[in-house]
């Protein structure tokens, strides 16, 4: 496939997660905007965040590519979850959408393909495949999507993982070794350097990191826990 060339600035680099959960005190676009120049300053190649308000204080902030989506619920498809859902981010401000790429049924009654389809002819855009599974790649790659991305692989949210659960490298190996050429990107549980350094020696083409970085309860929990 050919790369798109904001895909190949990513190419080996790190992606920051800024994001914060309901009821958070960093839940504030103007906080999470700090958070991601902040980011950006420390090497940050691009910025995945949520929600219109913050796509669009965080777009704003930084010069580097943000990524964008829309979570709506907690089960189900709740990543970007509509063609409504996605089209807005595109207008908040985000250079790439990220969009659930499961085959669970969505709200609005689309599949994936017609998401991406549709969400193509009304916008230019580029579209990050959230994953679970391989077939999900599959799916992702058969529809062109821009990059494939492992961060449904765990199947629960950030905010309940360890310190010790690792990211998923062997999705991101068979996606690699079945698709060479597809971007692959390793998201969920990178929680050290070394898990995001094993990320791209397995083959992936960048790595997010989200939680490890850009949320202090968990790593406050994490130091507790050690105590």
């Amino acid at each position: 496939m050919q790369v798109n060339p904001l895909v190949a600035s990513l190419k080996g680099r790190l992606i920051v997660s800024v994001q914060a959960y309901p009821g958070e005190p960093l839940r504030h676009p103007e906080t999470m905007a700090q958070m991601a120049e902040a980011c950006q300053q420390g090497g940050a190649a691009a910025i995945r965040c949520q929600g219109l308000s913050d796509i669009a204080a965080i777009k704003g902030r930084v010069q580097v590519p943000v990524i964008g989506l829309w979570k709506e619920g907690q089960d189900g498809v709740y990543i970007t979850p509509t063609l409504r859902h996605a089209i807005a981010c595109v207008n908040a401000g985000a250079d790439v959408v990220a969009i659930d790429a499961t085959d669970r049924p969505r709200p609005d009654g689309l599949t994936f393909r017609q998401t991406v389809d549709q969400l193509r002819q009304r916008c230019r855009t580029l579209v990050m495949a959230d994953c679970m599974t391989m077939g999900d790649i599959r799916r992702a790659v058969e529809c062109g999507v821009d990059l494939v991305s492992t961060t449904l692989s765990h199947n629960k949210p950030a905010i309940q993982t360890t310190l010790d659960e690792g990211p998923d490298l062997d999705l991101v190996r068979q996606a690699v070794g079945e698709f060479p050429d597809v971007p692959v990107v390793c998201e969920g549980h990178v929680h050290t350097p070394a898990d995001a350094a094993a990320a791209l020696e397995a083959g992936a083409w960048s790595v997010v990191v989200g939680t490890a970085i850009t949320h202090p309860t968990s790593l406050t929990k994490w130091f507790c826990a050690a105590l």
